[in-house]
């Protein structure tokens, strides 16, 4: 069986025991980790290891001695419960071990939760677990997590009063952070919330949300489309800070700037504009951008990505001025355009 979609988080919370095998596969060894972690407890529990329920194999070493596992899921528990094999980072070497343990399998044998990385459709062991009947196969995509299992993880944090808006926010955020940075965000959030019943808001989401480079380069170059000049000076000192690079800058802002000037052009509008571009903007920073552009108008955004083309092709050059003063020079400058001109 081939787990889709949103079946893939909905089976790993809660694994079929009676089916044989699980084999989770893909390219993000974190969140085939994190999935991987999610089976193995809904299966055996948070004891399981202390209890000698767990009984971890390298999938390298079943080439070598593919009798192994076999005997792994026959053996007999010290302790009374259900039982899980673990093969990590098998290969597809390991099918054939995995092979003569699945047509050995009897109900009662310890389950096998079998891990991979990124797996072509010619692989042995994704043509062994796909067509087989009671098997099951669960590849690990890059995509954010879909709402349905943010909201299982708000609730195992105990965060069980999250509205609409709170909820866009955790989407939001589940769209920008890697999988277990976002797991982390929400038990910090829980643990804050601890003994408060009041509904989550947005508020305390960007309160507990991890401060990174990207989201402080974001919000420099924000200041500067929106032209809030007094609070430039802070950011920028703070960016210089983190190390970022002045070339990197430019860059980011260069792109910003066509994006607005992009949308700003486009008959159906600046909303449709930003939804519609690869990677698409949307959620609240697709709102931001969209009031940029309205606000700066087409003819001041041609000025603009002219100057910071400018500014790019000084930095490449042999010049010898400071390179962050450049940069810094010339966003100083578009935050001080004057509103109104169109």
């Amino acid at each position: 069986m081939i787990l889709r979609g949103a079946e893939i988080a909905r089976y790993l919370a809660r694994p079929d025991p009676s089916r044989p095998a699980l084999l989770i596969y893909g390219g993000d060894a974190m969140r085939v980790a994190m999935k991987r972690a999610e089976a193995v407890k809904a299966l055996v529990g948070e004891k399981a290891d202390e209890e000698m329920r767990l009984t971890r194999l390298s999938g390298a070493g079943l080439k070598k001695d593919p009798a192994q596992l076999l005997d792994a899921i026959k053996e007999v528990g010290f302790f009374p419960g259900p039982r899980v094999v673990l093969a990590e980072d098998a290969p597809d070497l390991a099918a054939d071990a995995i092979r003569a343990a699945l047509s050995e399998w009897k109900p009662g044998d310890a389950a096998m939760v079998v891990t991979a990385g990124a797996l072509g459709k010619s692989s042995a062991l994704r043509k062994l677990f796909e067509p087989h009947p009671t098997a099951v196969t669960a590849p690990i995509y890059d995509d954010p997590p879909a709402e349905e299992e943010v909201a299982r993880w708000l609730a195992d944090a105990g965060l069980r009063q999250v509205p609409p808006p709170a909820m866009k926010d955790m989407m939001d955020l589940a769209r920008a952070l890697d999988p277990g940075d976002l797991r982390q965000t929400i038990e910090k959030i829980g643990l804050y919330k601890h003994g408060d019943d009041t509904p989550l808001t947005a508020d305390e989401i960007a309160l507990l949300a991890p401060a990174t480079v990207e989201a402080d380069l974001d919000e420099l170059i924000h200041i500067v489309a929106e032209r809030r000049e007094a609070e430039f000076g802070p950011m920028m000192r703070r960016i210089e800070g983190q190390g970022v690079n002045p070339v990197t800058l430019c860059i980011a802002a260069l792109r910003h700037f066509r994006a607005l000037h992009l949308a700003a052009a486009d008959p159906a509008g600046p909303g449709a504009a930003l939804s519609r571009m690869r990677p698409p903007v949307f959620g609240p920073r697709r709102d931001r951008m969209a009031r940029q552009a309205q606000g700066w108008g087409m003819g001041p955004l041609e000025d603009a990505v002219r100057s910071l083309l400018d500014c790019d092709l000084t930095l490449r050059s042999t010049t010898r001025a400071p390179q962050m003063a450049l940069v810094e020079r010339a966003l100083i400058r578009l935050a001080m355009t004057p509103r109104g001109r169109r």
